[in-house]
């Protein structure tokens, strides 16, 4: 069966039906490529409101829409670039097709630079009358009190001119790791269970560093890790640079530090990134216990980075087709109600996913949307694992909040911030797992499903708190003028890896360049947003499934509201106080819970 194989498929060999249909875009390239002409052509004529957006609140107005409207059509053009590109790297037309999308958003943006500078010029008093007099400028409020908040973070028309050209260059270094990571790299054979040669992949990884052969599992890791440490210096000098670039803007735009300019974006306060930082290290200990009662099942002298992902329950196969995940799927999600499940359905058959692995293929999964076109567009490659199950329905917990935003939110506020977006996914892989957690009875899978709950909050709130430590550590170094170097990074992820997992786990050489691994290096704090969205999630997903209708109906809206106010209020309107440890604090005491109850159905 196609979801069940081992090896990648040509991508012409594999159905349409689980292809992303990029025609809903663009019918053809052709199309695509006139567009881009057409927009190359007028997108300059946002220069004419340059000087003069003081002097009505009618010219004010028409900026804006002429702004938003443009935004618009590059966004349309990015995401099929993005698609096409993503579908097989090795094309160097669509490649191209990026670079056009990604040089021409440059110049844009510096077009259009002398826009909030003007506004920031203006004075309060004469933005105040302008929303007064006009009630169709008043959908930007929640806008323009957001950019005056950031007023003594905003450079003059030059200095915004300045730093929008230096955009095409802190974008380099990510690009360099994306093509390095998804199109160059190739890695080594391995022997499977089966003594056969298969060439590792890092879509396959998965599969085989979960094999119950641990000679298998650990060849797996050897050749993947092994691959990266060819390069940690290249690696380390590029993940350098893509920290002196974090830093070169945060002081050019007069904040404190990297993490201050990071976390202002949506109004976050630094509390809240340190908080997780330092909960989750002052809670390790159910971390420790889980991680012995993983040495005591796998008959361990100590556990490896080999041995982390192996599933404890010996010869439990659970493959799931790609059609069985997406019914199990709409019936862990139905405690959401009859109209989010029927929008579901918009997303199984219309061409939001692309499905299965093939040869130059985007790795991972993502899914992605822009205001203007029909619905969101999902990435996979499907394995047929448990895990692969639980992708889909993370992916689609993106995908839904991008579409209820974009139903019901304007361009301005169509978007959601990266405080939020990891909300929703893991809240649907919540009500997954707590929906086969209720629907076995067999004691095995019970157990399994433990593990895979446990080690879902492993990934999502510990691994992440680590990397939000590590990514930290690093700004922190290089802010004080210190090198950072491939020996730097790997003393940092020995230290961290050892204080997390304890003792009855070794760190082998080959783990501390982890680092070279993780593309959310280059995101500038991203990482931390992982640990907080699981811990909203898992609040608001108790509250949903206690049957509240006033709390499902108060999530619902939270998907419908996209960036119209802070984060913060946003989820505090949706349930849950992000600004107090509780939430933090409540997920590891459910990870302490997970792992006593796996250890009573052990009897261990």
């Amino acid at each position: 069966m196609m979801d069940k194989h081992k090896r990648p498929f040509n991508r012409s060999d594999i159905a349409d039906k689980y292809k992303w249909q990029t025609k809903h875009l663009f019918k053809t390239d052709q199309l695509w490529e006139q567009s881009l002409t057409n927009f190359k052509e007028s997108f300059a004529d946002i220069e004419k409101f340059k000087g003069k957006l003081a002097e009505s609140a009618e010219s004010l107005l028409s900026c804006f829409k002429r702004r938003d409207n443009l935004e618009i059509q590059l966004g349309k053009l990015s995401i099929y670039a993005n698609l096409k590109s993503d579908e097989d790297t090795r094309l160097s037309k669509y490649q191209e097709y990026r670079d056009k999308i990604s040089h021409l958003a440059i110049q844009f943006n510096q077009i259009k630079s002398f826009i909030e500078p003007e506004i920031l010029e203006m004075s309060d008093e004469t933005l105040k009358v302008f929303l007064q007099k006009n009630s169709d400028l008043q959908l930007y409020q929640h806008y323009l009190d957001d950019l005056l908040r950031s007023k003594v973070h905003i450079l003059d028309g030059e200095g915004e001119k300045l730093l929008a050209l230096a955009g095409d260059l802190a974008q380099t270094p990510y690009q360099v790791f994306s093509m390095f990571n998804n199109a160059d790299i190739t890695f080594p054979q391995i022997k499977d269970e089966k003594n056969k040669s298969v060439e590792l992949t890092k879509g396959n990884f998965s599969l085989y560093i979960r094999s119950e052969n641990r000679t298998v599992r650990k060849k797996a890791y050897q050749s993947m890790y092994g691959t990266y440490q060819k390069w940690t210096n290249t690696l380390a000098a590029n993940l350098a640079g893509s920290i002196k670039s974090d830093i070169y803007f945060a002081r050019a735009r007069k904040y404190n530090n990297t993490m201050e300019a990071a976390l202002d974006t949506d109004n976050i306060p630094l509390s809240v990134y340190k908080n997780v930082v330092s909960t989750l290290q002052k809670n390790v200990a159910p971390m420790h216990q889980y991680i012995k009662l993983r040495k005591k099942i796998l008959k361990l002298d100590k556990v490896k980075p080999w041995d982390l992902y192996v599933p404890l329950i010996k010869a439990m196969k659970w493959e799931i087709s790609y059609e069985e995940a997406l019914k199990i799927i709409e019936a862990a999600l139905s405690p959401l109600g009859t109209d989010y499940l029927k929008d579901l359905q918009k997303a199984f058959s219309g061409g939001w996913f692309d499905v299965f692995e093939s040869p130059g293929k985007r790795s991972g999964a993502y899914s992605t949307a822009v205001f203007g076109i029909p619905h969101p567009y999902m990435l996979l490659n499907y394995q047929g694992q448990l895990d692969d199950m639980f992708t889909v329905a993370h992916e689609l917990g993106h995908s839904m909040h991008s579409y209820y935003t974009i139903q019901k939110q304007p361009y301005i506020y169509s978007n959601y911030t990266i405080f939020v977006a990891e909300v929703a996914s893991t809240l649907n892989e919540a009500l997954l797992i707590d929906y086969l957690l209720k629907n076995t009875s067999d004691p095995q899978k019970k157990i399994y499903l433990l593990n895979h709950y446990i080690d879902q909050i492993r990934g999502t709130l510990y691994i992440q708190a680590m990397f939000a430590e590590f990514e930290k550590k690093i700004h922190e170094i290089s802010e004080s003028g210190e090198a950072l170097t491939a020996e730097v990074f790997g003393h940092i992820t020995r230290e961290i890896y050892q204080h997390y997992y304890g003792k009855d786990f070794i760190i082998d050489s080959l783990y501390e360049f982890n680092w070279c691994r993780i593309p959310h290096f280059y995101y500038n704090y991203y990482v931390y947003q992982y640990a907080t969205g699981i811990s909203a999630a898992t609040t608001l997903a108790q509250k949903i499934l206690s049957g509240n209708t006033e709390s499902r109906e108060a999530y619902l809206q939270f998907l419908r509201k996209g960036n119209s106010d802070y984060s913060i209020n946003l989820l505090k309107d949706a349930g849950v106080d992000m600004t107090s440890p509780e939430p933090i604090e409540s997920t590891a005491r459910l990870f302490s819970n997970l792992v006593d109850q796996m250890e009573d159905l052990l009897k261990i």
